[in-house]
C-alpha cells in the first residue's frame, strides 16, 4: 500500500472510531469516494489494534484499578461500586458478541451500502441530539475543569446498576450497522439512562476495550484461517498513526464534550448523512 493510503485510512479510522459519527460509515464511503479496494484482512486488523492501544494507553489508569478491584473481590461479599463497574463492562460486551456472531461477515457485507449509511447517519444523530437536549434539564451542567469532569463521572459510575449497562450494551450492538457509531449510540443510551455527559462519555469509551478486543481477536482468526500475505511494514505503520492519532482525539473528545457538548458532530452526522443519500439518488 502507499503511504498515502496507509495515512489516510489510519486517520479516519482514529478519527471516527472515536467520536460519535461511526468509523465503519466513513472507511466505507472513503474507499467508495476514493476509488479504493477493500485494504484486506491484516490492514483492517491493523487498524483496530492501533485503536485498541490508544484507548488501553489513555485510559491505563482506570483499566488498572477495574482491574485490581475485580482480583479483591472475594465470592459472599458485595460488590462495591468499581468491581460493579468493571462486571458492567463485561456484560455491556455481550449483546455485541452475540449479535456480530449471529450476523457474521456476509450480513455485515449487506450492510455496507450508501444508503443504509446515509440514513444511519441521520437517524441516530438526530436521536443523539435528542438526547443530550433532554438530558440537559436533569444532567450535571458541562464542568468547568478537567478534574471536575472526571469526578462528576466517576460520582455517577458510583450509582450505575447493572440493568443500565446491559442496557448501554444493547444499544452498543447497533453498532454493527455503518452509520449507526459505536461511541455515539452509547452515549445516547447512557444519556437517555440518566448518565451525566461526563459519564456517558467515559463509559462509552471504557466499554470500548472489550469490544475491540474481540473484534481483534476475530480478526485475527479470519487472517490465520485465509491465504492473505501479511505486510507487516504497513500492518505495523497502520496501527502506530492510529494509535496515535487515537490518543489526541480521545483527548480532544473530551475536552469538547466538557465544552460544548455533542452538537457539533450532530450537525455533522446530518450533513454527511443527507450528502450520502442526495448523492445515491442522484446517482441511480
Amino acid at each position: 500500500m502507499e503511504f498515502l493510503h496507509i495515512l489516510i485510512l489510519a486517520l479516519v479510522q482514529a478519527l471516527t472510531e472515536f467520536l460519535p459519527v461511526s468509523s465503519s460509515g466513513h472507511l466505507v464511503l472513503a474507499s467508495l469516494f476514493l476509488g479504493w479496494d477493500y485494504q484486506g484482512l491484516a490492514f483492517d486488523l491493523a487498524l483496530h489494534f492501533g485503536t485498541l492501544m490508544a484507548v488501553l494507553i489513555y485510559f491505563r489508569a482506570d483499566f488498572l484499578a477495574l482491574s485490581v478491584e475485580l482480583l479483591r473481590w472475594r465470592p459472599g461479599h458485595a460488590f462495591n461500586p468499581m468491581q460493579r463497574l468493571a462486571l458492567g463492562l463485561a456484560l455491556s460486551t455481550v449483546p455485541a458478541a452475540i449479535v456480530g456472531l449471529a450476523m457474521g461477515e456476509a450480513g455485515a457485507n449487506l450492510l455496507r451500502h450508501p444508503l443504509t449509511i446515509g440514513v444511519c447517519l441521520v437517524f441516530f444523530g438526530v436521536l443523539l441530539g435528542f438526547a443530550d437536549r433532554r438530558s440537559h434539564g436533569t444532567a450535571a451542567p458541562l464542568a468547568t475543569a478537567d478534574a471536575d469532569f472526571v469526578d462528576g463521572a466517576n460520582a455517577v459510575f458510583s450509582k450505575m446498576s447493572l440493568r443500565q449497562a446491559v442496557l448501554i450494551g444493547c444499544a452498543q450492538a447497533l453498532a454493527l450497522i455503518p452509520g449507526t457509531s459505536r461511541s455515539g449510540v452509547t452515549m445516547t443510551a447512557g444519556l437517555f439512562l440518566g448518565l451525566t455527559r461526563a459519564a456517558a462519555a467515559r463509559y462509552s469509551f471504557l466499554m470500548s476495550a472489550p469490544v475491540m478486543v474481540l473484534a481483534s481477536a476475530h480478526g485475527l482468526m479470519e487472517l490465520l484461517l485465509s491465504e492473505e500475505r501479511v505486510i507487516w511494514k504497513d500492518f505495523g505503520l497502520g496501527a502506530l498513526i492510529s494509535a496515535l492519532a487515537g490518543v489526541i482525539v480521545i483527548h480532544g473528545f473530551l475536552k469538547i464534550i466538557r465544552r460544548v457538548g455533542v452538537m457539533p458532530f450532530v450537525i455533522y452526522r446530518v450533513a454527511l448523512g443527507v450528502s450520502v443519500l442526495s448523492w445515491y439518488f442522484l446517482t441511480q
